[in-house]
């Protein structure tokens, strides 16, 4: 009898310290986030964003803005991913359209600069900086071929580069995809066609990464590579024997953004993460890779990015782009797919 007591209030003990565990385990929230950022900047964005929420963990999802798109759009009628952190604008526009996106004003909306968001009162997507498109452009490599410095995009339809740059495809990569809206944008529909006509002749392939045409070009296998600005300056900081040029006529661009994804059964925790993108501090982790971020006042310069970036950013419509984009793909991918790598 004296026994009895002890051993209940230790039951007892027991119990409650089991429920415990139980109950932060249930607190410890999983988001899986759908992303198509380079994979050395996921790791830095998770651990700020852990920081403030250490009850929620990411499971990461990455690949090519397109691939990641496609997943998407056919996950339509089950919804697998809680959040969208880094896909292209003009991608959550066609996702948008489709009605597969979760309305939300994040806490500190207001500060961001209104290009960077959805025009709708209530968001259905948030902006984060913008990446610009670029040529890698291995200076050892040209010599040894002969090959001269490109300014202007038309440059690279010239004879002597024939067989020497290496661009992304659009159907499966962002960048590829900014590109080719760009040009037809820049040059007009048909001028832009024809551009595109007479550079295929000079492609050698075309890849299925937005940033393999710079690895390619700072390893030496591509002179040309066809790629964004922030590939080209990391891999020049490391020492890639690579000039990064900005052609001349304007640079294609697309914004990187952030959206909840309707029928999420993490609501709440989706939010909080959403409240972050578009942070002062999160923005501050976006100006380590891109010159051009939402929050005004926050971006500084980046070496080997130009001190005027935002001003060679060309208008874009990305609702032109997002409106036309399967019509654009079909149409590029019956002229030129032939030269694109396996998948």
């Amino acid at each position: 009898m004296y026994l009895t007591q002890p051993i209940k209030k230790i039951t007892l003990g027991l119990a409650g310290a089991i429920a415990l565990m139980a109950g932060s385990a249930q607190a410890n929230t999983e988001l899986k986030v759908y992303t198509a950022l380079e994979t050395e900047q996921l790791r830095p964005y998770a651990k700020a964003f852990n920081a403030q929420y250490p009850d929620i963990s990411i499971k990461w999802v990455r690949d090519s803005t397109g691939i990641v798109t496609a997943k998407l759009l056919a996950e339509k009628n089950n919804p697998q991913a809680d959040v969208i952190w880094g896909l292209a604008a003009t991608s959550l526009l066609v996702l948008k359209e489709q009605d597969m996106l979760e309305p939300y004003a994040p806490k500190g909306l207001a500060k961001l600069s209104p290009k960077f968001r959805d025009k709708a009162a209530t968001p259905s997507w948030v902006g984060m900086d913008a990446w610009m498109a670029s040529l890698c452009f291995n200076t050892i490599e040209a010599e040894k071929l002969g090959l001269p410095k490109p300014t202007r995009w038309e440059d690279l339809t010239k004879p002597v580069y024939k067989g020497h740059v290496v661009m992304p495809n659009p159907a499966s990569s962002g960048t590829g995809f900014l590109d080719v809206s760009s040009w037809l944008q820049l040059f007009g529909e048909d001028k832009g066609w024809d551009y595109m006509d007479r550079l295929h002749n000079n492609i050698a392939r075309y890849t299925h990464s937005g940033s393999k045409p710079c690895k390619l070009a700072a390893a030496g296998e591509a002179p040309i590579g066809i790629s964004f600005a922030y590939k080209g300056a990391s891999l020049k900081k490391k020492g890639a024997p690579l000039d990064v040029i900005y052609p001349q006529e304007g640079l294609g661009w697309d914004m990187e953004a952030a959206s909840i994804v309707k029928g999420t059964k993490n609501l709440d925790a989706a939010r909080k993460l959403m409240d972050f993108a578009v942070s002062k501090e999160a923005n501050k982790l976006y100006n380590k890779s891109f010159a051009v971020v939402a929050y005004p006042g926050i971006a500084q310069q980046i070496p080997y990015f130009p001190s005027d970036a935002e001003s060679l950013m060309m208008n874009n419509d990305f609702e032109w782009s997002a409106s036309n984009r399967k019509q654009i793909l079909s149409k590029w991918q019956s002229r030129y797919d032939s030269k694109s790598d396996p998948k």
